[in-house]
């Protein structure tokens, strides 16, 4: 197949240039195609139902909805796991699938399933919902609208938060890949009728006097029509309330002396806002008026916040003068710092190749021929991705090596060049490079297969892991496959068109030195076998205490540029509290830090569209750096950190503190619901007991050296006023349970229909006036009327007291659950986690039905560990049978597989010299490190058996091949680590991931390459099966390069 590939290319040089004119421009078109963003999305797939239900407690909404709704997702296939929350008057349950189910077909059967459980609940108790799509990378967007600070007529907040969400937000969700628009700041507009208690009960009005008679008077009807003068008149009854004296004008009820009682009588009406639970601050200025524009699920980034950005500049000119739009939150900046590591990298390391290759060749055409199978293969890459579906990231192109890409055609021109060299003048180049590319077909295709084939198993990988590394490994071998196909297409063409026969082979200065060198150690090795054996078995024997001592994380963090602080109150805290240390704690980070930070943004709560289970005492605090180099308080962003978090503690003490960042916080709350580290479930049913077992392990993290942000979830403290009706008393009275909490509602807030201004639509809400609702006494003797007129105390109707109950009622797999959260500082993940679990298991004992759970980050180590113990022997399986397929001896396919242990003493040693802990971008580095390192001794071995079969005596052949080989060997070794050097080098956005790879390969071929060089030329006698029975030259084994 091969054979007829390279023939019909040479017969067909020109229509294999205008093909790899067509592979340009669709390369071209597929790259600027592509999705981008700075790290795939590693979300699992998920649906989350939400339901509002004001009327109940965590308990209550546990009971009434959770569970329900929990129990009404049961027999959907493809369910991984399900998880919920039940606060005091809301419910969130997440449904999460199986990897690779697709979103669309998942919210289908989860929304069949809210329509039955519906039909459960209780109206008055709410509807389940479901949430919008939610990926860890969709908060693409975040800005503030503002009076700009030179406005003639600033507008309240009220007004900007109408504007939000009917202008702005609104126009904004018609933007192609915006999913939501997501509100949280400003006051919420109501038209609201304030109640004085005291003006209903000298009037003899009841609550539902003023709720029916606002709602009668807030309606529209339809008569049909009628016909006149042979034309059709539609009739139309209007009646719905427009303007706030209208519903002044609604009356209740009438004087004994036929005088109208009306609302404005009993209750100021008036614009008012809506109970929030969730309010925004910026740089201390006071409330802000916010939004977060959400990405859709495999939208491009980049191509979306362009859109939003020119759709804001259109939303300008119709805002109101003086009003602006200012964004503090921009993800394409990420994403343009992100790519422009990634692109510096491949174009420095693509420099450092062409160099390389051009000293190593010296020969000018046929360096720059080689050279063009870089962008090539890169753009043969590009049109698989888009095919694939796969997002250009920090993981996809930025793992290309094009020392790697290049291998193939390395080979081949290097063949080209020799035979050239020594073929007859009068002889056709079209022959000689014809013959020079069969000749060498088979190291080619082999080589291209063995690392294919080590990067196979990285697709086994499963879950966050496999989201991180599975575009990496689908790009490398999109790249190999358009590398291989270019060898043995393009490359011959080019080299038939710009090379030429008779010019002398001289090795280039570099190699020469090289030889030099090699010559006498290679001797030594031939004379003393064993030396060198017990040599290289001590320095793999030296290097496994070195790995044995690495530490472990899951993946290294990537430096997003920003910072997010998560503050935790007490449940009890108000949300004026909440708005006052936010605003104190944003004037002094700005007033300490103003060449550190940009700006700063506090979202307190939650939004309207609640996408997680944030009250008013969970505060995320959004801090916006300036560029490192503009820093003059700290050098480092851990540096940075510490400054930070002293500041914090001085402003607010007594109020919990952690450091994370956007994407990484998002990732972490939708993966495992755990917004840190390391986070320990405890499993049970009975809630002090929970509470008390989360305390005590708690106190222990504190003790582990590492721990920081150590934190108990509170599932109690919440403050509740409870007004419990007593059923023999109502009795007396004839009253319903109705009417008393028709009364209850009214301290909060009791909508009773909406009113619409245009396209607008807002609330209308009954509710008594502040001095009434904020004073416990006077609420006990709110009055309500009995079915003979009469006024009764509420405290004669209920029993009111004040009392704490439980704040939020966690569950997980039907389970409820309390968690301990910590992050861990100044050391590794993986030892830190061995040292609590030690501790813990120790110190703390569960009472029978309880058990533990170890989540977080770790959790995601842990099972990318497990699955890693599992593809790292199946890619070294799959090499050693590819060699033993290639010579048909074992003996040998092993001696070839001893690179795979000297490669790892370099990858090792390359690791503890710098610092880094095993990750799985280091363990994914070793796979790649095990091809390129078997890849080379295949060369060199394939070399000796040639010669052996040639006929010449084993100890000359061994030296002869190692000699001739040196080239090539040390041309692969060098160009496939120069390739990673910027990328280890590197400190641009995203190299935190990077680095652990490319150091891994880098340190794994100097030792690999140097090693092999004398370790398998010194034990090949050992190795050598003798010949091998008659076989065609051709077809043997793989040609020596």
């Amino acid at each position: 197949m091969f054979d007829a590939l390279i023939d019909y290319s040479l017969k067909n040089r020109g229509l294999v240039i205008l093909a790899l004119a067509a592979l340009a421009c669709s390369g071209v078109y597929s790259l600027l195609s592509l999705p981008i963003d700075a790290v795939p999305d590693i979300t699992n797939v998920q649906v989350m139902a939400l339901t509002s239900a004001p009327a109940l407690g965590p308990e209550e909404v546990e009971q009434f909805i959770t569970i329900p709704v929990e129990n009404a997702m049961n027999g959907i296939p493809q369910i991984k796991e399900v998880r919920s929350f039940s606060q005091f008057g809301i419910s969130g349950v997440t449904i999460i699938f199986e990897d690779g189910t697709d979103i669309y077909w998942a919210r289908q059967q989860v929304g069949e399933r809210l329509v039955q459980v519906r039909s459960q609940i209780p109206p008055e108790f709410g509807q389940p919902e479901m949430g919008p799509i939610a990926t860890g990378l969709g908060e693409i967007y975040q800005f503030e609208i503002r009076n700009a600070d030179d406005s003639p007529n600033p507008l309240p907040i009220m007004d900007l938060r109408t504007l939000l969400d009917w202008e702005v937000a609104r126009r904004l969700k018609s933007v192609p890949g915006v999913v939501e628009v997501n509100a949280l700041g400003g006051e919420l507009k109501t038209y609201e009728v304030e109640l004085d208690p005291n003006r209903l009960l000298a009037r003899g009005i009841s609550l539902n006097q003023v709720y029916d008679a606002i709602r009668r008077n807030n309606v529209n009807a339809g008569g049909g029509y009628i016909q006149h003068n042979g034309e059709l008149r539609v009739i139309r009854g209007v009646g719905l309330i427009d303007r706030l004296k209208e519903l002044e004008e609604v009356v209740l009820d009438t004087t004994p002396g036929g005088t109208p009682i009306y609302v404005r009588d009993v209750a100021t009406v008036r614009f008012a806002p809506m109970i929030r639970q969730g309010a925004a601050t910026r740089d201390g200025r006071g409330e802000a008026v916010t939004a977060i524009a959400y990405l859709l699920a495999g939208e491009n980034g980049r191509v979306v916040v362009d859109r939003i950005k020119e759709k804001i500049e259109e939303i300008e000119k119709v805002l109101p003068e003086g009003v602006v739009i200012e964004a503090y939150y921009d993800r394409s900046t990420l994403i343009e710092k992100t790519i422009h590591t990634v692109a510096h990298n491949l174009a420095e390391g693509g420099i450092l190749v062409v160099v390389v290759l051009l000293v190593m060749l010296g020969n000018l055409r046929a360096g720059l021929i080689v050279a063009s199978a870089i962008p090539l293969s890169m753009l043969f890459a590009g049109n698989l991705m888009l095919g694939f579906g796969i997002a250009g990231s920090l993981m996809s192109l930025g793992a290309l090596d094009f020392g790697l890409i290049v291998d193939s055609a390395v080979i081949v021109i290097e063949n080209c060049v020799s035979k050239l060299a020594h073929a007859d003048p009068k002889a056709k180049v079209l022959d000689v490079v014809r013959h020079a590319t069969l000749d060498v077909r088979r190291p080619v295709v082999f080589g291209v297969a063995i690392i294919t084939m080590v990067h196979l198993p990285i697709l086994a990988l499963q879950g966050v892991e496999g989201k991180m590394f599975r575009p990496m490994a689908l790009t490398v071998i999109f790249a190999l496959t358009g590398s291989l196909l270019l060898s043995l297409t393009a490359t011959p063409v080019l080299a038939s068109f710009f090379l030429r026969t008779g010019a002398s082979e001289r090795d280039t200065l570099p190699v020469r030195w090289a030889k030099r060198a090699y010559a006498p150690v290679l001797s030594a090795a031939l004379r003393h076998p064993w030396a060198v054996t017990l040599g290289a078995v001590l320095a793999f024997a030296a290097s496994v205490p070195l790995a044995m001592g690495l530490g472990g994380e899951f993946i290294p963090q990537l430096d997003e540029g920003d910072l997010i602080i998560a503050q935790t109150r007490p449940p009890s805290s108000s949300l004026r509290e909440a708005l006052d240390d936010a605003n104190r704690l944003e004037q002094a980070l700005m007033r300490e830090f103003p060449d550190e930070i940009r700006t700063v943004v506090s979202r307190i709560g939650r939004p309207e569209i609640g996408l997680e289970a944030a009250g008013v005492n969970l505060t995320d605090t959004w801090v916006m750096l300036r560029e490192p180099e503009a820093w003059k308080r700290a050098a480092t962003k851990p540096e940075l950190i510490d400054q930070v978090d002293a500041i914090c503690k001085t402003v607010i003490p007594g109020t919990f503190y952690s450091f994370s960042q956007p994407i990484e916080l998002r990732f972490n709350e939708l993966l495992s619901g755990v917004r840190s580290d390391l986070g320990i479930g405890i499993y049970g049913e009975d809630l002090d007991v929970l509470q008390k077992k989360a305390d005590e392990i708690a106190g222990v993290l504190r003790s582990v050296p590492g721990s920081t942000g150590v934190k108990a979830q509170a599932l109690g403290g919440l403050p509740f006023l409870r007004i419990q009706v007593d059923r023999d008393r109502i009795a007396r009275y004839e009253i319903d349970a109705a009417d008393v909490l028709d009364a209850v509602a009214a301290l909060g807030g009791k909508v009773v229909g909406q009113v619409v201004e245009g396209q607008r639509r807002f609330a209308l809400q009954v509710r008594f006036a502040s001095r009434y609702r904020n004073d416990m006494e006077v609420i006990r003797t709110l009055k309500i009327a009995d079915p003979r007129g009469r006024m009764i105390p509420l405290e004669d109707l209920a029993d009111v007291r004040m009392e704490d109950d439980t704040y939020e009622i966690w569950r997980k797999d039907r389970q409820r659950r309390i968690m301990v959260q910590s992050n861990v500082r100044g050391r590794d993940l993986a030892g830190f986690v061995a040292e609590v679990q030690k501790r813990v298991l120790g110190e703390v004992e569960l009472p029978r039905g309880y058990t533990l759970e170890w989540g977080g980050t770790f959790e995601n180590l842990q099972s990318a560990t497990h699955r890693l113990t599992i593809v790292v022997p199946l890619a070294l399986v799959l090499i050693f049978l590819l060699l033993y397929s290639t010579f048909h001896s074992f003996k040998l396919a092993t001696l070839i597989f001893l690179s795979v242990p000297l490669g790892a003493i370099g990858g090792i040693l390359s690791l503890w010299l710098r610092g880094l802990n095993f990750s799985i971008s280091a363990g994914v580095g070793f796979i790649a490190l095990s091809g390129v390192a078997v890849l080379d001794g295949l060369v060199l071995i394939t070399a000796i058996r040639q010669l052996v079969e040639e006929g010449e005596p084993v100890p000359r052949a061994v030296r002869d091949a190692s000699m001739s080989r040196l080239r090539p060997i040390l041309m692969t070794g060098l160009v496939a680590s120069l390739g990673f050097v910027p990328m280890a080098l590197s400190s641009g956005a995203g190299s935190e991931v990077q680095r652990p790879l490319a150091t891994v390969v880098i340190g794994g071929l100097i030792t690999s390459t140097l090693l092999k060089l004398i370790v398998l030329p010194a034990m090949y006698s050992w190795f050598d099966p003798g010949l091998p029975p008659h076989e065609d030259d051709g077809e043997a084994a793989p040609a020596a390069a």
